[in-house]
């Protein structure tokens, strides 16, 4: 064996049985690059969710929402909603909004939908299975609308993620969804298609109070 290869087998064993200290140990920290706007949370999540194609509306109250509510599905003439969560069929109450109660999600016109939190620097919608929805809710109707409030405003996906990890500790939920408006998808010629493996159009409703009643 000549004495140049020697020497770096030589280097290599030492490396080895040596740890090699982080050249850079401030950059391997536990703070985001991302640093939060002077922006108030609701304003970047309607900036950033808009450019995504999605539609947001904001509410002072449940009694704004239902009215806002019934406007949309009279404009669209949605009559079949699927909604499955107590406190958001309340809300449809009030605003005499119809319930088909042997509806199937396949079979609506529209899925109504809370969430867990919403991301405003990705204008981003945070779901799990541990929801009423389950998994299909969000996704299987050509239209989805999630109704939030401002308390659960996040900035970014790592927040989003510690939150879901102080609410559910080790039972974290079998699946944690990040929609960020419509389904799309570009083929090689960059034509993007929009709502072909997910609903077409999405809305959040978002209104300036505590969590929902249930």
């Amino acid at each position: 064996m000549s004495s140049s290869k020697e020497n770096i087998l030589k280097k290599i064993r030492k490396a080895l049985s040596e740890s090699t200290p982080i050249p850079f140990p401030l950059s391997e920290g536990n703070s985001s690059v991302f640093r939060p706007s002077s922006e108030e949370l609701e304003i970047i999540f309607a900036e950033e969710f808009t450019k995504l194609q999605g539609k947001f509306v904001f509410c002072l109250d449940e009694a704004e929402l239902a009215a806002r509510l019934v406007h949309l599905f009279q404009h669209k003439e949605w009559t079949k909603i699927y909604c499955m969560e107590k406190a958001l069929k309340k809300i449809l109450h009030i605003g005499s909004l119809p319930l088909l109660p042997e509806l199937q999600l396949k079979d609506s016109d529209v899925s109504l939908t809370s969430c867990e939190c919403l991301v405003a620097r990705t204008g981003t919608i945070v779901l799990s299975a541990a929801q009423q929805n389950g998994r299909t809710a969000s996704v299987y109707a050509p239209i989805h609308i999630c109704i939030a409030y401002t308390n659960q405003l996040v900035y970014d996906i790592k927040d989003a993620l510690l939150l879901l990890r102080e609410k559910y500790q080790s039972n974290l939920p079998s699946l944690i969804t990040f929609a960020s408006g419509p389904s799309r998808t570009a083929d090689i010629e960059k034509t993007l298609v929009v709502g072909v493996h997910g609903p077409k159009e999405v809305y959040v409703f978002l209104m300036d109070e505590g969590s929902i009643k249930a």
